[in-house]
Formats: C-alpha cells, sequence, structure tokens
C-alpha cells in the first residue's frame, strides 16, 4: 500500500450533526495524518482550534465541491490521499471519487461501487455519535492506522479558540450578564422533523415564570432566527448574535441552557455546558445530546408541559442560579 499522505473527511452538514461528529475527528487527528476537513463554510469557526492541514468550502453543489477537492488535492500535492464519508448521500461519494481521492463510507444509497471501502452499517439503534464513531474506526482498521475508542464518558470535547473565549466575555458584558448567573434559552429550532414542528410551545411562559423567580434569562438567537425568539419568548433578554465558537463559549458560561432539539443542544453538550433538552418529535436514544452534564425530558411522540419542566428544573438548576431568586 503507498504511504497515506492525508485524510480527507467530509462532515455532515448541520450545526448538531458536526458536533456529534467530533469524537470521530478527534480519533483521526490521533493517528498524526495530516487532516483536511471537508464542510460547510459555517464550519470553519467552530474548527478553528484543531490543527487541521486545510479546509475545503463544501456548497452542496457536487461539481463545484468535486472541483475545489481535486483543485485542494493537487496544490497540496497529496499524492495517495484517502477520504472518510460521514454523510450517508450518494453526492458525498461522488465529489470524492471524481475528486481524486478514494473514499470509506457506509454503503448506504448505492453507494457501494463508488466507494473503495464500503462499510456495513452496524444493527442496534446506534446514537449518532457512536454510527459515526463506528465507520471512523472500521476506515482506519482498513487503512492499517490506529483507532481510539470512544471516551467512557459522554463528552465531545470541543476546542475552543482565545478569540471564542474573548468574543463570548465581550458579548457577556455588553450585555451586563454574569458568568453561571444567567439561564440561557434557545425557543426557536429550523426546519421539520416529518411535517412536525420542533419548538417546544411554551418558551414564553417559561420564561415569565423565571424572571417572576428572580431568574435572569437570556438567548442568543442567529440573525435569521432573532424575529423568531422574540416572538416566541419576547421578555428574555436578546444579545446579538454570535458566531458558533463564541456562542458554544457563552453556553459553558450559562448556569443552564434550555433548547429544543436542535443544534443548540449539541453546541451546548461540546461546549459541556449543564442543559436540560426539550423533546417532542424526536428521538432522544438517536439525536439526544451527547453529554453527562446533559438532561432530556420528553419523547418522540409528546412534549413535556410547562409544570414538567419547571418541575425538572428545581432538580437541576445549581445553587448558583439558586441563589439570585433570594
Amino acid at each position: 500500500m503507498q504511504p497515506l499522505s492525508a485524510i480527507y473527511v467530509r462532515f455532515p452538514n448541520w450545526i448538531g450533526d458536526l458536533c456529534m461528529s467530533l469524537p470521530s475527528l478527534h480519533t483521526l487527528l490521533d493517528t498524526g495524518v495530516p487532516l483536511v476537513a471537508c464542510a460547510r463554510p459555517w464550519a470553519r469557526d467552530l474548527l478553528a482550534a484543531y490543527a487541521l492541514d486545510g479546509h475545503i468550502d463544501m456548497k452542496g453543489r457536487w461539481r463545484e465541491d468535486r472541483a475545489a477537492v481535486n483543485a485542494w488535492r493537487k496544490k497540496a500535492q497529496h499524492a495517495h490521499p484517502h477520504g472518510l464519508l460521514l454523510p450517508d448521500s450518494l453526492s458525498s461519494a461522488m465529489v470524492f471519487k471524481f475528486g481524486g481521492v478514494p473514499s470509506a463510507g457506509y454503503r448506504d444509497d448505492g453507494r457501494s461501487l463508488i466507494l473503495r471501502w464500503p462499510v456495513k452499517k452496524p444493527g442496534g439503534g446506534l446514537h449518532a455519535v457512536q454510527s459515526w464513531h463506528y465507520v471512523t474506526t472500521q476506515a482506519l482498521h482498513r487503512w492499517g492506522l490506529p483507532a481510539s475508542p470512544l471516551p467512557a464518558q459522554r463528552r465531545l470535547g470541543l476546542r475552543l479558540a482565545p478569540r471564542h473565549h474573548q468574543e463570548a466575555q465581550a458579548a457577556m458584558a455588553q450585555a451586563g450578564l454574569r458568568g453561571e448567573r444567567f439561564i440561557l434559552i434557545a425557543p426557536t429550532a429550523t426546519g421539520l422533523h416529518h411535517g412536525k414542528v420542533k419548538v417546544w410551545p411554551y418558551f414564553d411562559a417559561l420564561t415569565r415564570v423565571l424572571q417572576d423567580q428572580g431568574h435572569v434569562v437570556a438567548m442568543c438567537p442567529p440573525a435569521s432566527e432573532q424575529a423568531a425568539a422574540r416572538e416566541a419568548a419576547p421578555t428574555a433578554q436578546c444579545l446579538p448574535s454570535l458566531n458558533l465558537g463564541a456562542f458554544a463559549t457563552l453556553t459553558r458560561h450559562a448556569s443552564l441552557v434550555i433548547c429544543n432539539d436542535s443544534g443548540v443542544s449539541h453546541l451546548a453538550a461540546a461546549a459541556g455546558a449543564r442543559q436540560l433538552t426539550l423533546f417532542g418529535v424526536t428521538q432522544p436514544e438517536r439525536t439526544g445530546p451527547w453529554s453527562d452534564t446533559a438532561q432530556c425530558l420528553g419523547s418522540a411522540h409528546a412534549w413535556p408541559n410547562l409544570d414538567q419542566v419547571l418541575t425538572q428544573l428545581q432538580s437541576i438548576l445549581p445553587p448558583a442560579a439558586q441563589s439570585t431568586a433570594l
């Protein structure tokens, strides 16, 4: 086998999914082989603290993405790269195949003839973190490289850059927020799940109850969701939008993050923040936050009501936040 010059990894397209693939990224970096990230442009900020050999922006148009991969491979003089595909799509396999990067990935969506190292999906209803880590370790085994196991603790371990901390601290100072003295809510979630809205319907009522108890309730939605967030929780303090790395840092400073099953839930898990994630249409077992400091409430069939959430909060709000209500 020719010496492996670099590993090109195609990350998932969604923020939460990329967060859940971080253990796979750490396992790949542990090999010491140069790593090129192929991901959406927003991932550059989130992965800024990682020692990558390059970042190729994926636009979701396979011919343009193929040309970008091919151009990067030639410029970097990676004579014998290998690729790892975390998405299951046929188009992602075509990008690497015709970009000159033989790749490994799950054999879904008719990709067996395109992949150099097709991997059969394991059974057992794995969590997304486990599923992506499995295909990663299978690829590394076939390439003769070491593959570190998932840590015993549920920890995504996002590495944050100094500027992420600086941006989060500046946003808190501007808003007058003190670390571990505010509750951060995320009352929005984009898209539908099998035609169903992914947003818990009682964020306004919850915010008002918490404020009556003396808590500071803040939110920091992306620019595209500012209007929806203000409508969902009009009395919450609304911070200007932050880049993903700074927002992840902000979740770490909050006493608690309360959110839907969304990208925010996984960003908070990646940062190791304390959180309560609310479910009503998605499966906690499959897409719940991969974190030992997270709690989930609800199911794929029913949202929790307001009283259930308030009861849960009595047991998980840390003393620092409880003291503000005295």
